[in-house]
């Protein structure tokens, strides 16, 4: 069993683990439930026997009309009024007022709601008690009708009883913001969360070398989703993804907060790697990523855990995964979202630490640097390469390794290792990345002749950003100062970027001619891209982005000639909440 594939087991049996350490409210077990269940069993089982009881008097006091069954039924009424009042009492299972006949109903608020509902005791949560069968009172005295319906109330309220969780919550808040829209308890232990990002992207390419047709306008993130909390420790994400024609899960996962130490998550998230990659999207720079996350993953499936130390200012995760090739999800595996390398784990960790975040240096809080890592032994093949293509800001495609029955395939061990830091300080941010790739290759040239080789491929990139109407530059959140409404005061949030980023092809993999692993009249041994844009923040929410970089080659053209650089001016229209 390889060290991924051990993370993965240890970490599958931590999830529920860590849920029962975080449970902190006591709840009835199921044998608790169940006996309660066995008591109102017996209560309804004695109030069915009185009712045969009543029905056997009721029957005998209509055969006859004399005095004498005149009599029978006076006393027939005298016992159904002593056994009404029992009936009350048994079909309760409730003491005090509330079971006494005529007694007044309890008030919402109490410990159960006006419309019969169980409310959530707090602090802990204690077993409720079922809510009081309705008293009849427009039965005659005497009449079998008033334990009949006493009897179908308690039937009634065992099967809705039943159905119940313990805990359930009927009173709480229903809640709009820009945070998006919310349901919660009214102790907020458990919330659901509607939320959404949608981004209209426009691209235009002012070079010669780009066709027209690549100019659009296109739908690049159309996802509504749900989030939310269940029992106050444990999170979850589904959002769909309907953007560029095709639909796919972005982000499905479950989280059980054990401390702030400790957190289990489960599913298909983000991997704990590229520091731009890891930031929310509305809050990257550009519309684009720079080139290092090109070789860094995206969102894979697997499990986690991670948590904050020494009052936040370190952090830490550690997760095994299906794995992804190099800037992918695992939708683009040839298995989509499952493993498509013979079983074997990646594994990916990551360190970062914010040493003054709590400190009264105040130009020093916004100071995090870290390194994040994957591991993994490949096993490709020339129709699953487990290799990736990697493209410009304007979404072209600029280098691929050699394809087809003797193509370059992934052959063993990959292993990634990015240093990254941010820094932010009143209106200013600036974030850099550095991203080595090592990946072991192989061709199959012939029956007989196999060529392998390793090829690290390395990124780095710098980005700067600062708010012109005095906003605060954080990694991970903003607020605006104003917002803009036509004709009221307030023009929201202007803030100007630049990025530098490169990506570098290591030379071993143009060696051999013919039987090198990238073609060099095809693909270029480096791309170099800079970039400026403007990000207008009408709210909090809704961003219009302009952007325009130039990326330029070094080869990847024939007679080992350039390729043409590509000029690509793009904008965004982006809704999130």
């Amino acid at each position: 069993m390889s060290p991924g594939t051990r993370l993965a087991v240890l970490a599958a049996f931590a999830l529920p683990f860590g849920g029962a350490i975080a449970q902190t409210s006591p709840t009835p077990d199921a044998a608790t439930l169940l006996k309660r269940l066995e008591e109102q069993d017996r209560r309804i089982e004695a109030l069915e026997h009185k009712l045969e009881v009543l029905e056997s008097q009721q029957a005998a006091a209509n055969e006859g009309a004399n005095s004498s069954a005149i009599a029978r039924g006076v006393a027939g009424n005298s016992a159904a009024g002593g056994s009404t009042q029992e009936t009350g009492a048994a079909g309760t299972g409730a003491t005090g007022p509330s079971a006494v006949k005529g007694a007044a109903p309890k008030s919402p608020g109490a410990a159960t709601g006006g419309n019969g509902s169980v409310a959530q005791n707090t602090p802990g949560r204690q077993a409720t008690s079922a809510p009081p069968v309705p008293q009849t009172t427009g039965a005659l005295p005497g009449s079998p009708s008033t334990a009949v319906q006493g009897a179908t109330a308690a039937v009634s309220q065992r099967a809705a009883t039943a159905t119940e969780a313990p805990g359930l919550v009927t009173a709480g808040s229903v809640k709009a913001g820009p945070t998006g829209f919310s349901f919660a308890s009214e102790d907020s232990a458990n919330v659901l969360r509607f939320r959404g990002n949608l981004a209209i992207d426009g691209r235009w390419f002012l070079d010669k070398s780009t066709p027209e047709s690549a100019d659009t306008f296109l739908f690049r993130k159309v996802r509504p989703y749900f989030e939310g909390t269940i029992d106050n420790d444990y999170d979850f994400r589904f959002m769909p993804d309907f953007g560029g024609g095709k639909t796919i899960i972005v982000d499905a996962f479950v989280t059980a907060r054990v401390a702030p130490w400790l957190a289990v998550q489960a599913g298909k998230f983000k991997g704990p790697v590229g520091l731009e990659r890891l930031q929310p999207d509305q809050y990257n720079r550009f519309l684009e990523l720079g080139l290092p996350s090109s070789l860094v993953p995206n969102r894979d499936l697997g499990v986690e855990i991670g948590g904050d130390l020494l009052g936040g200012t370190f952090g830490y995760a550690l997760g095994a995964f299906n794995g992804v090739t190099d800037g992918n999800s695992t939708d683009a595996n040839s298995n989509p979202d499952a493993d498509s390398n013979d079983g074997k784990k990646d594994t990916e960790a990551r360190l970062f630490t914010q040493p003054f975040v709590n400190s009264g240096i105040y130009a020093l809080r916004g100071l995090g640097f870290g390194v994040g890592a994957t591991y993994v032994k490949t096993v490709g093949s020339p129709t699953n390469t487990l290799l990736a293509s990697y493209k410009t800001s304007g979404q072209n495609t600029f280098f691929s390794y050699r394809t087809g029955t003797t193509g370059t395939y992934a052959d063993g061990t990959r292993f990634r290792w990015t240093p990254q830091a941010y820094y932010y300080v009143g209106s200013f941010g600036a974030l850099a990345e550095y991203v080595v790739a090592e990946q072991d290759v192989s061709r199959q040239l012939t029956t007989s002749n196999k060529r392998s080789g390793r090829v690290d491929n390395s990124a780095y990139q710098l980005s700067l950003a600062y708010f012109l109407t005095g906003e605060r530059e954080t990694y991970n959140s903003f607020t605006p100062k104003s917002t803009f409404h036509l004709g009221a005061p307030g023009w929201g949030a202007w803030e100007i970027v630049a990025r530098y980023s490169e990506l570098k092809i290591d030379d071993a993999a143009f060696v051999g001619g013919a039987e090198s692993f990238a073609d060099p009249s095809t693909a270029p041994r480096r791309a170099r891209a800079a970039g400026v844009g403007i990000n207008w923040w009408l709210n909090a929410n809704v961003k219009w982005v302009l952007d325009y970089e130039v990326t330029r080659f070094d080869g990847g053209a024939t007679n080992g000639t350039n390729r043409a650089d590509e000029r690509a001016l793009t904008t965004r229209f982006a809704l999130t909440f």
